[in-house]
């Protein structure tokens, strides 16, 4: 069965776009709206709601742009649902933000409690990011992880965590692909490291 989109999705591809559209990714200067734009189509191949949809376009806008006050006006104008989701994907709601590790150690001990639509957009963002990663890597080696405040052993770290969070999940689309991602990815980064 198809997720119908309506006229709210469509607010929320502008909203996001609004706050969105000065930002770049961090190596390439690829207009952030890329991102979003990938994730929200993972979680809708993946089968999931428009509220996922939504949640998927929004899912960095407390982290940058405006905390709090940002996530008070996605539950004023997408709903509860949405809010509940894009907070789950937030690892911070102030500025400047708690150290990098502190951030990323709380937001890996939340994920139990994390209802199943917010797991799909974290999987779906966990992904496209990997993927991001992935491809930089091969493109221009270990100079990526210049660009991370985790730097290589940070991040490193960071994916192995989510990755053991997810094997214990049961099977689905996003799970699978993204543990086949990581593990060649693990793999990859391991055989250049030896």
């Amino acid at each position: 069965m198809s997720t119908h989109l309506s006229q709210t999705f469509q607010s929320a591809l502008q909203y996001a776009f609004s706050l969105h559209q000065k930002q770049r990714r961090k190596r390439s200067g690829v207009p952030y709206f890329s991102h979003l734009m990938a994730v929200c189509a993972l979680v809708l191949e993946d089968g999931g709601s428009e509220d996922e949809a939504i949640a998927a376009l929004l899912h960095d806008a407390v982290e940058d742009q405006g905390g709090q006050s940002t996530l008070s006006e996605i539950q004023e104008k997408f709903g509860s649902n949405v809010a509940e989701i894009v907070a789950a994907c937030s690892d911070s709601y102030s500025f400047p933000k708690p150290p990098w590790r502190q951030r990323k150690e709380a937001f890996l001990n939340s994920l139990s409690e994390v209802p199943p639509g917010a797991l799909r957009v974290i999987l779906a963002d966990k992904i496209h990011n990997l993927q991001t990663i992935f491809h930089d890597y091969l493109r221009i080696g270990d100079k990526v992880w210049k660009i991370f405040k985790g730097g290589r052993d940070g991040t490193l770290w960071y994916y192995a965590r989510i990755a053991a969070f997810f094997a214990e999940q049961p099977p689905g689309l996003l799970r699978d692909r993204f543990l086949d991602d990581y593990n060649t990815f693990s793999r990859t980064i391991n055989k250049d490291r030896a």
